[in-house]
């Protein structure tokens, strides 16, 4: 999200109410925006199509098939997505922006073979039960949902986030309208409106990025040479998302959890809707987290360096470095209170919530357990970031790893339990992590001017 910092001071610095409460709205819609879309969207295509459908198998059948082709595009892309980032951060740096766009049509085209490679097979073997058309689209799907995270990222560079999130709610609002069109066609018909959606999207991504980055060249591997790039990224975003995936892929994999919904995909009826409910819960901190570290801490941030770099007196060195853990101190104390806030407000209205999206009671505590998990989460993320920022590939990489182990430790141990405790494996797991983290920070920080006059110079 870098350079997001730079609009969000420009509106704080009217230092009035109304100016904070703009500042917090956009980040809100800036940092959540893109899933907060694609998990309404799906919502709103189930609520319409529930109507129309004689079979509300196929409507299963789809939205759980769209599930794992968000969950093994994400996974998939994950490490690359850290990867191109640092490499386009870096190239921008050097303004050679000219070898931005031939490195993007190579990472999109590469991207594009190995997902196609990828689902081409798993398409043929998944759905026996489909025709040729839906493995089609759905093969379509897969390809275009990988290049379209990557055209995400090359466009962040931009800092193009209004453009990035005017053009996904344009493309979702195509795939609820075409669904709508569509949904006598049954999955096939709603799988057609999904391609159309993010092929409307990824195209409007790619025509920007041709806009904005003019080359001599159209295709180049450059991104893939080992003095450009950064191998732990590709490791870090892997396990990263590997974790963030891991107790879901559990509990669908597990007979006692799970069935087969879409041909021989699993789904867990008991799982699933609380804890993609719960993720709909983090905007408030989601906003917090983008309004203060991507302004107070990136701006402190830059004054420690500029002060270290311009040979500045001690003194002056360590009061900036005083203002960057005040501003970390400050910026998770604020992602907890709001957090906190907001799940407590919802721990009242979680009958009223379920009963008013018609939702069964029986989901109430599994959804309250998911709220706190996903609401640590984003004190998770806020330490992730600063890991970034300090350029601590090490430490974010065992946080990764601690994060995927714990929580395929934790949750396969709570389905060994009474289902009471289903949820509080992702609980302990993200808990844990978070407070490792918070731990790693705390050192480097303590130990900063050190470790950046001794032991990298």
């Amino acid at each position: 999200m870098a350079g997001i910092g730079f609009e969000l001071r420009k509106i704080l610095e009217r230092n009035n109410y109304t100016s904070t409460l703009q500042a917090y709205f956009y980040a809100g819609i800036i940092s959540s925006g893109p899933w907060v879309l694609s998990i309404v969207s799906m919502l709103l295509v189930g609520i319409i199509s529930i109507k129309r459908f004689s079979d509300t198998q196929e409507l299963s059948y789809f939205l759980v098939t769209v599930t794992y082709l968000m969950a093994g595009s994400l996974v998939m892309t994950g490490g690359t997505q850290l990867l191109l980032t640092r490499f386009i951060a870096d190239r921008m740096y050097e303004k050679r922006n000219d070898l931005i766009l031939p490195n993007t049509m190579g990472a999109l085209a590469l991207t594009a073979v190995i997902a196609a490679l990828a689902a081409g097979p798993a398409v043929c073997l998944l759905f026996p039960d489909k025709n040729l058309y839906f493995r089609l689209l759905t093969f379509t799907a897969f390809v275009i949902l990988n290049c379209l995270w990557l055209a995400v990222i090359f466009l962040s560079g931009l800092k193009a986030y209004n453009r990035i999130l005017l053009t996904m709610a344009i493309g979702y609002t195509t795939v609820v309208i075409l669904s709508a069109l569509l949904s006598n066609y049954q999955a096939e018909g709603l799988m057609l409106a999904f391609v159309v959606g993010h092929a409307l999207i990824l195209f409007a991504f790619m025509n920007e990025i041709f806009r904005a980055f003019p080359g001599d060249k159209l295709l180049s591997f450059d991104f893939l040479k080992r003095c450009n790039i950064h191998p732990s990224l590709f490791f870090i975003g892997l396990a990263f998302y590997l974790g963030i995936w891991s107790d879901k892929f559990i509990f669908w994999f597990n007979p006692i959890t799970s069935e087969a919904t879409a041909g021989y995909l699993r789904s867990s009826v008991i799982y699933d809707i609380p804890i993609f409910l719960a993720y709909l819960t983090i905007i408030p901190g989601m906003a917090v987290f983008l309004v203060r570290f991507e302004t107070d801490f990136a701006e402190n941030y830059s004054r420690f360096y500029d002060a270290i770099r311009e040979h500045q007196p001690l003194k002056t060195i360590q009061y900036n470095k005083q203002l960057m853990v005040d501003s970390v101190r400050q910026g998770i104390l604020e992602i907890l209170k709001i957090q906190s806030l907001t799940v407590i407000l919802l721990f009242v209205w979680t009958r009223e919530l379920l009963s008013w999206l018609g939702i069964s009671y029986y989901y109430e505590t599994l959804l309250q357990v998911d709220m706190v998990g996903v609401g640590i989460q984003v004190i998770m993320l806020a330490v992730m970031n600063v890991l970034f920022y300090l350029d601590r590939r090490k430490e974010a990489l065992q946080l990764s790893l601690v994060f995927l182990g714990s929580n395929t430790l934790f949750t396969l141990a709570s389905q060994k339990t009474n289902p009471a405790f289903f949820g509080y494996g992702f609980v302990i797991a993200v808990t844990l992590t978070t407070i490792i983290g918070l731990l790693m920070i705390s050192r480097i920080l303590r130990d900063l001017e050190y470790e950046t006059f001794m032991l990298r110079n």
